[in-house]
């Protein structure tokens, strides 16, 4: 995964000093950025027989391309692509048992947790007070976020210290959204996602349907 992150800020750090180069050509200019965020998750929606998840987090990176709205560039519209790694310590119990996966809790076990790899496609709309020769600047960008998964693995350890792990189960979401928030000033601002979409397709446990959806909220990174 660290290699992963490591050849993606390199691709995208040579567009962008390229187009960081070129912002000063005539009124109009484009905000093209790498952006890098952590947050920390947790889930809501839970079933009533599922407590609180434990500390949770996330990382991302990726390439965002400015369309400009008004020639003073104060307003655009972005869409970008990236990819996306999540750790959740987590309280349901995920089984995939002869091409079924089955939900339950179990409060004995000494370790409870699950990893996804997703590819990333936000859209914003942009506000902010840039000018073409202007770096550091306030914004305020919202839109919404598609999250394709390509991995994920659930994982939890006995009491006894036996580990036992599933890769790829049938019901978690492959396609999940939602709202974005991000605002600030200069290269650090805050970030939130708000899940649309559950985590899990046709899931239930103790005859209650799963809604869990996710709450991501940290700071995002801007580099031109």
């Amino acid at each position: 995964m660290n290699k992963l992150f490591v050849y993606i800020l390199l691709f995208f750090s040579s567009i962008t000093s390229a187009q960081k180069d070129s912002l000063d050509i005539g009124d109009r200019y484009a905000d093209d950025q790498i952006y890098f965020m952590v947050s920390y998750n947790q889930k809501f929606s839970q079933p009533n027989s599922v407590t609180r998840s434990g500390f949770s987090y996330g990382l991302s990176t990726g390439f965002m391309k400015d369309i400009i709205l008004n020639k003073q560039g104060t307003i655009s519209f972005a869409l970008g692509a990236g990819y996306g790694y999540d750790f959740y310590n987590h309280k349901l119990k995920v089984e995939q048992i002869n091409q079924s996966t089955l939900f339950s809790t179990d409060n004995t076990l000494n370790s409870n947790t699950y990893s996804s790899h997703n590819l990333e496609l936000p859209l914003e709309v942009r506000w902010r007070t840039s000018t073409a020769n202007k770096y550091k600047f306030w914004r305020i960008y919202s839109g919404i976020k598609f999250l394709y998964n390509f991995s994920n693995n659930f994982e939890f350890l006995s009491e006894n210290d036996v580990k036992t792990s599933y890769a790829n189960i049938d019901s978690y979401n492959k396609l999940q959204f939602g709202l974005t928030l991000s605002g600030g000033y200069d290269v650090i601002n805050f970030h939130i996602f708000y899940g649309l979409s559950p985590v899990y397709k046709n899931a239930t446990i103790n005859a209650e349907s799963i809604e869990t959806k996710v709450l991501k909220f940290g700071f995002v990174f801007y580099f031109l």
